[in-house]
């Protein structure tokens, strides 16, 4: 990771570009999905405040490892969120 500025601007496009995905998929199907689709939306807003809180903490000692970390983590909550958009679209 090059520096905490580009993992912020990262961890805000990942997320953003899944909340697109959840409008759109909003528009493409009925209204039983919307409140599915309002549960994504709030479960990527959670976990973009969750990560921003752990970037921001002071007292860690590992610095490298705990952004290893966050970047795995962030990962696997974006595989997971598009996950559970693709369910709703099929």
């Amino acid at each position: 990771m090059a520096s905490v500025k580009n993992f912020k601007k990262e961890i805000n496009n990942v997320l953003s570009d899944i909340i697109e995905e959840c409008y759109i998929c909003q528009l493409t199907n009925d209204d039983k999905t919307s409140a599915k689709v309002d549960k994504i939306i709030d479960e990527a807003i959670v976990t973009f405040d969750d990560l921003i809180v752990k970037m921001n903490l002071k007292n860690i000692e590992n610095k490298k490892k705990h952004f290893q970390e966050m970047q795995s983590d962030l990962n696997s909550k974006a595989t997971n969120l598009l996950g559970k958009i693709e369910k709703l679209n099929a």
